[in-house]
């Protein structure tokens, strides 16, 4: 899902705001790289034994989402520095945070943040209000775990955080942000008319780089995924676990189905489903569709696609 192409300046004042508090305090002031954002993040993942913070800057957010694979590696982190050292002698600081807004993914299939406000909220990106700006800029750590359609709860306290970050950052006054963390813990979504399966579209959208790279315009992604069967099942666990799931102490489940050629399944550890691939004429019915916007970026130029 795509929304409108809005350049920063023209979004709802608190949106970049919420976003640069958030996510690099420092982005008018760096280069491309913030050492001591790198520093601070080394820092604090030594402190609690994993990694709870990333140095990554809005420039190299935007090297990641237009020019890079999602590998993990020395070599792509030093390729995400270097380009964006170019994205800042090429682009204006405008322009990159433009791309990286509507760019962005965040969650419930949602890519931009004028498709977030119209999924989330039912408004555009120009009309937010500083809860709404808020909880859309938390998404971006993990849109998937953060997504007010998966868990509201947690997406409130996410919001509030994000409050927290646009007082110390200057944005918000101590009035302001009381007002707008009042506000973020009773926001309410607006009723989802996408597909189901929303975690699976998240699933699809990280492996497909792997299959094709990412030296491709927009894509068409089909997939085995059939929405009318796919609702009946989630209808029919949810209604067992009503039904049996406290009696029985059991919080979440899960279901297998069978495919129809008479085979019976084979019970085991590894989950076939995500690590062998077909070919691409054994996926089935069209059910799932993905954009994957990768190219169409040039010098000075603000631009964007919808799949």
């Amino acid at each position: 899902m795509w929304g409108e192409l809005i350049p920063a300046e023209e979004m709802a004042p608190v949106l970049p705001q919420a976003v640069l508090a958030i996510e690099d305090r420092r982005f008018f002031t760096h280069g491309g790289v913030d050492a001591f954002g790198v520093i601070r993040a080394a820092w604090q993942n030594a402190v609690e034994g994993r990694v709870v913070a990333g140095g990554s800057t809005i420039s190299q957010q935007v090297a990641k989402l237009v020019f890079l694979s999602p590998e993990r590696s020395v070599k792509r982190k030093i390729q995400e520095a270097m380009l964006a050292f170019w994205l800042e002698r090429e682009f204006t600081k405008q322009e990159i945070l433009t791309i990286y807004l509507n760019r962005a993914y965040f969650g419930a299939g949602a890519y931009g943040v004028d498709a977030a406000a119209r999924r989330y909220f039912g408004r555009s990106a120009r009309d937010l209000d500083v809860a709404q700006a808020a909880m859309i800029a938390g998404l971006l750590k993990a849109p998937s775990r953060y997504s007010p359609a998966n868990d509201l709860k947690l997406a409130r306290q996410r919001a509030g955080l994000v409050v927290d970050a646009m007082v110390d950052a200057g944005f918000l006054t101590d009035a302001e942000g009381t007002a707008a963390k009042a506000r973020a813990r009773t926001l309410s979504v607006a009723p989802r008319s996408g597909p189901p399966a929303g975690y699976f579209v998240d699933w699809v959208r990280e492996q497909a780089p792997s299959y094709v790279g990412r030296d491709h315009g927009a894509l068409r992604v089909f997939t085995s995924l059939d929405p009318a069967r796919q609702r009946a099942a989630q209808a029919a666990l949810t209604e067992a676990l009503a039904a049996q799931g406290k009696s029985r102490k059991i919080g979440q489940g899960a279901l297998v189905a069978l495919d129809e050629n008479g085979r019976r399944a084979r019970h085991g550890r590894r989950a076939r489903l995500f690590q062998e691939r077909v070919q691409p004429g054994d996926a089935g019915e069209a059910a799932a569709r993905l954009g994957l916007q990768d190219g169409g970026l040039s010098r000075r130029h603000r631009g964007g696609a919808s799949a």
